[in-house]
């Protein structure tokens, strides 16, 4: 599906236009106009980005095919930008989804296969007229990567909060263990694909901060360096998350050898205080007819006395050592 609005002077002049008219708005140097491409066909990829834009064939193969990694690319007349939304839900789990911009002068044309909240939320803001003021596309291109960033707050709650719900687990033993360790270490997935994603993010972001590309006005530079410095944020997040996520694993793999330690500790008391009921049982069980205890009238009662005094004998023993 092929989005389109047209700016002159920062406001909304025309929207959704056909190929034809968007050919002469390109011609028309007093007019600005956003592209958004959203699940297209590959003949309306073609029609935008080869035919009326007359993109790189570089970055259009870069567009069309998925990649894991951020990425920024200064074709003279314009910038390809490579970023990732990220979304988490308690069904679906942690999911990125990539968006491409193509950042000239007069345009910007976003292309996702996916719908994306940030575009729709702009898009949203256009028709209800709430969106800020700008004159040049790279102020469009900052509102949009600043939503996108704000974006990942929630994100960031969610995994906090589904952490803490397992270092509850950890002390409560509410769970098996084999599926906390599962839930762990897809928790530490999570966690290790936010911080793949936002690092090299964060570096294209200082990038353009910093004034490299020439596209980007330097009134704008300190904007970006606050989407810099949110990602920055956020990638520290993740990384405390990361260190807590660990101590909580240390912690229950603690307990859980404490626990096994206090199991063998309990099986080897009990096999040394049966000890001695074990030895007189043994040898009054033995199948011999000359046993001298066998004809004695006393025999079962001394038998019986001698095996509670040893087995009270072994237990104040280990009383004694500290062992029970």
């Amino acid at each position: 599906m092929i989005r389109s609005y047209v700016f002159s002077e920062g406001k909304v002049v025309g929207e959704d236009l056909d190929i034809d008219a968007l050919k002469l708005v390109r011609a028309d140097k007093g007019l600005h106009i956003w592209v958004d491409l959203m699940e297209p066909t590959p003949e309306e990829s073609k029609l935008i980005l080869e035919e009326l834009f007359n993109f790189h064939p570089l970055a259009i193969e870069d567009c069309l095919t998925v990649s894991q990694l951020p990425k920024v690319e200064d074709y003279e007349d314009y910038l390809f930008l490579v970023m990732h939304a990220v979304d988490f839900t308690r069904a679906d789990k942690f999911q990125t989804k990539e968006i491409d911009f193509f950042l000239g002068k007069e345009f910007l044309v976003t292309y996702h296969m996916t719908p994306m909240r940030t575009i729709q939320a702009a898009q949203e803001r256009l028709h209800k007229g709430t969106f800020a003021t700008f004159k040049l596309m790279d102020r469009l291109l900052h509102l949009l990567l600043d939503a996108l960033v704000d974006n990942y707050q929630p994100v960031l709650t969610e995994l906090g909060q589904e952490l803490q719900e397992l270092e509850d687990e950890v002390f409560t033993d509410r769970r098996t263990s084999g599926s906390l360790i599962a839930d762990f270490r897809h928790v530490k997935g999570d966690v290790a694909l936010l911080r793949q994603i936002v690092r090299p993010q964060r570096d294209v972001i200082y990038r353009m901060s910093r004034g490299e590309f020439k596209i980007i006005r330097p009134l704008l530079l300190p904007y970006y360096r606050d989407i810099h410095d949110n990602l920055t944020r956020i990638d520290e997040m993740a990384h405390g998350y990361n260190d807590q996520l660990f101590l909580s694993m240390d912690v229950y793999l603690n307990k859980a050898a404490n626990e096994t330690n206090d199991i063998i500790k309990l099986l080897t008391l009990l096999t040394a205080i049966t000890t001695p009921t074990i030895l007189v049982g043994t040898w009054y069980g033995m199948n011999f007819q000359d046993i001298p205890e066998l004809s004695y009238p006393h025999g079962y009662l001394i038998a019986g006395i001698v095996t509670l005094t040893s087995t009270l004998g072994l237990i104040w023993w280990l009383k004694v050592r500290r062992w029970l």
